[in-house]
């Protein structure tokens, strides 16, 4: 929670006026979409956020032009403890609503990789899109307005804005996680659910580059080296860019596979994706006897890391020289390369936090608080974490509105 927050759950009546239908606490993607749906239908909505103004985390999305959401936005590709809980909501609002939505605005957009789905201008357009909607709402929105003091009594929400007391039958958390501090995230959400008598699944760095030590460190040198491999951990692969740095790994394959790592699990990278290694390098023996290893890698891989890893496969001279045998460990060896990363770059680089306020504890149809009525957690508080390119926008967007057509 917010430093110097206070907080009470009593009995006994409340002296405050409702003023609002609805408070929603974090004025970011799912906040805003939660306002404008509570809004237009006519409920009286604040919508507060410490921060100076709306959306700031959209603006930074994307490379600034906001991957606003993914085509293949399906349950599946969502980590939580209960893997089943966010179908309801991602059912109810698609991809193809929020497009509307955009379209309906005149934002141009553009379809690149893996469905990702941007504007071809800037994130600015989204936020201001939101904005708008949320006007149309008539929804009352106070930024830069830090929560001084949170309470409930007599089935009322009382929040006081600087010095200010707002009262309300409804409170929405929507103040994300703690990724991307410098933004002002914190762990406001978790606290304050816990003070409600919600459970926290740990939350923990998600998207996130990963960190490594000891003989694993043979990459410092190529820092800025990327390549196409296939990563894998546990039982989740991914193939798309990696992009080794000086203190481990990190590209699109990477953060996609952090989402499912643990500490003290392997990882495993394919540096030769698609190809049957053990194949490639016989053929290659014979086709080019006279070629290094570090030469044949270079044919499908940047030269820098082929070098590097024919180095440490201790495989010099030329491939005429080399048994076999040999080369078909050596395939084995760069088909499923392993690393144990000692840690990750943690919340300040990382995208969302995976983890947050147990889902046991909320409905899926409308995000409400099971024991607490009147009380709802969207967006990344939820223990629901998306795949990197669109996807915890469009959680924000769907568990937004789904908590915006019930209140």
């Amino acid at each position: 929670m917010q430093p110097g927050v206070a907080f009470s759950r009593r009995e006994g009546k409340s002296g405050a006026m409702r003023d609002h239908d609805a408070i929603i606490l974090g004025a970011g993607a799912a906040g805003l979409m939660c306002a404008l749906t509570a809004g237009q239908r006519g409920r009286r909505v604040l919508l507060a956020d410490h921060a100076d103004q709306p959306g700031k985390k959209i603006l930074i999305s994307g490379g600034g032009r906001c991957n606003f959401t993914n085509i293949g936005a399906a349950p599946d590709r969502f980590l939580s403890a209960n893997p089943h809980f966010a179908k309801s909501a991602l059912r109810r609002y698609t991809p193809q609503d929020f497009l509307a939505l955009v379209e309906g605005h005149g934002i141009a957009w553009h379809e690149k990789t893996l469905g990702q789905l941007f504007c071809d201008g800037s994130a600015r357009q989204i936020v201001a899109m939101l904005v708008d909607e949320c006007a149309k709402g008539a929804v009352d929105m106070k930024c830069g307005a830090p929560v001084d003091a949170v309470d409930h009594a007599d089935g009322r929400f009382s929040v006081r804005l600087n010095g200010v007391t707002h009262s309300a039958p409804a409170l929405v958390i929507a103040t994300g996680g703690p990724s991307i501090p410098k933004m002002g995230a914190t762990g406001f959400a978790y606290d304050l659910a816990r003070r409600f008598g919600l459970k926290v699944v740990e939350p923990r760095p998600a998207l996130v580059p990963l960190t490594l030590g000891g003989a694993d460190l043979m990459f410092r040198d190529l820092s800025g080296v990327a390549t196409e491999v296939i990563a894998r951990c546990n039982k989740a692969q991914f193939r798309e860019a990696a992009l080794l740095t000086h203190r481990g790994l990190s590209g699109p394959a990477i953060l996609q596979i952090s989402s499912y790592w643990r500490r003290g699990d392997t990882v495993t990278l394919d540096f030769l994706p698609g190809r049957d290694a053990t194949a490639l390098l016989l053929a290659a023996k014979r086709d080019r006897p006279r070629a290094t290893l570090a030469t044949a890698l270079a044919d499908h891989m940047p030269q820098r890391l082929a070098a590097m890893l024919a180095e440490r496969l201790a495989l010099a001279g030329e491939m005429a020289g080399l048994t076999d045998k040999a080369l078909r460990a050596a395939a084995a060896r760069i088909g499923g390369w392993a690393f144990t990363p000692n840690g990750s770059e943690g919340y300040a680089k990382a995208e969302v936090t995976a983890g947050g306020v147990d889902t046991a504890g909320l409905s899926s149809q409308s995000m409400a608080a099971r024991t607490v009525p009147g009380l709802h957690v969207i967006g990344e508080a939820v223990d629901v974490t998306g795949w990197l390119g669109g996807y915890n926008f469009q959680w924000a967007w769907a568990s937004g509105r789904a908590a915006g057509e019930v209140l």
